[in-house]
């Protein structure tokens, strides 16, 4: 019945597995792939209920699995690690994937814990439009350069200025704004957190540069594509620890994964968990 369920039981041996592993506790952060939910405060909420009941001396160990959501939530996720760890560090582990705002929380470590096929992603902020009835995904970089290279030839146009107004017309000035303030706020976040962490030392100068494949989409050209181990260390110079698919530390882990992504594709939508507590949002219920 507890397998049938996918109840917190049928995880518990598998935390206390990995803790031998790591020396520190371990604690999973899932939201679905599935269901339409993202990363938020609230999510900081429950992790912070987690980690006052657990015995944080030592540090402790996230495993991470999100499509990504909200920055200032990601931001957040990061302080209340860090707050709670004795050591005042804390790994993050990514045997599936841990995209967007995930991303930034990785970034927020000491060390990302990494198999070949662990992906991290881009930062840089999406929107959400509606074009003819349908709902479209934009980049709010490649939106901004699309208004700047458009406002740029009408200023050097000497002639018919008409063309480039009338596609101007379809921009709003403000939103363009807002847009670039939501770059700068994600460009921001990761360079305070890196800064603080694993790149402790470095000009913020070269942090943006280092994380630069993180921040914009001229290297990725889309949002979801795979950010993984070797390009995360050998480029951005991030604190990596490759791990072996094939030792009993990464069974261990992708089979504490696997469940709990299971978990959250089918009877909830987010989970936080250690070995001795679990907190879910079920589906319909927020």
């Amino acid at each position: 019945m507890d397998e049938q369920l996918q109840t917190h039981e049928t995880r518990k041996l598998l935390f206390v597995s990995l803790e031998k592993e790591l020396q520190r506790p371990v604690i999973t952060f899932f939201t679905s792939f599935v269901h339409p939910v993202m990363i938020e405060d609230a999510d900081a909420d429950m992790l912070e209920g987690v980690l006052r009941k657990t015995d944080l001396s030592k540090g402790l160990a996230l495993i991470i699995s999100s499509p990504g959501g909200n920055g200032l939530a990601a931001e957040r996720i990061i302080n209340i690690c860090r707050s709670y760890s004795g050591s005042k560090d804390y790994f993050a582990m990514v045997p599936g994937k841990a995209k967007s705002a995930a991303t930034m929380i990785c970034l927020g470590a000491s060390k990302i814990i990494m198999g070949s096929s662990s992906e991290l992603g881009p930062i840089d902020p999406q929107i959400t439009l509606t074009e003819d009835n349908k709902v479209k995904r934009f980049s709010v970089f490649n939106l901004v350069e699309s208004y700047n290279e458009l406002f740029s030839k009408a200023v050097k146009e000497k002639g018919n200025l008409q063309p480039y107004l009338q596609q101007l017309a379809n921009y709003d000035e403000r939103e363009i704004k807002e847009m670039k303030s939501a770059m700068a706020l994600s460009e921001d976040i990761a360079i305070r957190t890196l800064s603080s962490g694993m790149m402790k030392g470095k000009s913020e100068t070269e942090i943006k540069k280092r994380i630069e494949i993180f921040l914009t989409p001229k290297r990725t050209k889309t949002h979801g594509r795979p950010i993984y181990r070797e390009e995360a260390s050998e480029c951005c110079c991030l604190n990596i620890e490759s791990v072996d698919v094939k030792s009993n530390f990464w069974e261990l882990a992708y089979e504490l994964y696997y469940r709990t992504n299971n978990y959250v594709s089918s009877s909830v939508t987010k989970c936080i968990e250690s070995k001795e507590h679990s907190f879910a949002a079920r589906i319909g219920k927020g």
